[in-house]
């Protein structure tokens, strides 16, 4: 059975608001055939304790600004800043400094899960650069 669309609905706007704050390697994990607790995980990482703090604190406020506000069940790991762990029941948000995820590899506990796609929207909304005249007269000529 797939996650539910409420935990795919918190993953999508946990993944852009991580990614919004220059997150890397983003990913969402979907862990409902494997744990009843929880239906999927977004895995998030960042090379500073200060970034991990202000993707956490983003996702966090942008859960908040959904039509029907989630806000954390349980919240660990913050004042370390090394890896914090922020539980919405449906999702558990996992955002690691890069050492820290690359050390304990969630990303390879889970491998066998199914992922959930995430394209950052703000990729997508960048106009590709515009061909000058040159480019289009080697197209052309070519």
């Amino acid at each position: 059975m797939p996650a539910s669309e409420r935990a795919h609905e918190l993953a999508q706007a946990a993944a852009q608001a991580a990614a919004d704050k220059k997150a890397q390697d983003i990913v969402i994990i979907d862990v409902t055939d494997q744990l009843v607790i929880t239906d999927a995980f977004m895995l998030a990482s960042a090379p500073n304790e200060r970034q991990v703090t202000a993707i956490v604190d983003e996702i966090e406020k942008r859960l908040l600004e959904l039509p029907d506000k989630a806000k954390p069940m349980r919240r660990e790991g913050e004042r370390a800043g090394r890896w914090v762990l922020l539980d919405y029941n449906d999702l558990v948000v996992h955002v690691q400094h890069s050492e820290d995820r690359e050390f304990y590899a969630l990303d390879r506990l889970w491998k066998d899960c199914p992922h959930i796609p995430f394209t950052d929207r703000t990729l997508t909304a960048v106009a590709p650069p515009r061909a000058t005249e040159a480019d289009q007269a080697a197209e052309d000529a070519g």
